[in-house]
């Protein structure tokens, strides 16, 4: 059965909050951009960063979240355009160059890239 939560959205990049009613059963992003949300995004798949939120309070479900790992998830970050929500939720937008340097930078900041594919630490 569909149950609707309230999702608060802290937007930092443009300084605005927005409180809006999403369905348990669609992703959050589509749902916010259908009642007239404007919010950062890029490949929709779950792949980048670009949707990236700070989960401040609530519960969603995001296993399709590919660009995220498990650290990352665990610390509170999720990314919109794969969620579901599961409860009331408070999130903040997060900046995508920090989100990606947190998900990758541990392998482009010690060198260790060839061909694009990071190599295990020695």
């Amino acid at each position: 059965m569909t149950q609707h939560h309230t999702v608060r959205i802290h937007n930092r990049q443009q300084g605005t909050q927005h409180e809006l009613q999403v369905p348990n059963d669609r992703y959050i992003l589509h749902c916010v951009e259908n009642q007239g949300v404007d919010l950062p995004f890029s490949c929709r798949n779950g792949a980048c960063t670009a949707c990236a939120v700070r989960v401040v309070s609530g519960h969603l479900n995001q296993d399709e979240a590919m660009g995220l790992s498990p650290d990352l998830r665990r610390q509170g970050y999720a990314l919109l355009c794969v969620s579901y929500a599961q409860s009331d939720l408070v999130v903040e937008t997060q900046d995508e160059d920090e989100v990606y340097e947190l998900q990758f930078g541990r392998h482009f900041g010690k060198g260790k890239v060839r061909a694009a594919l990071p190599l295990e630490d020695d």
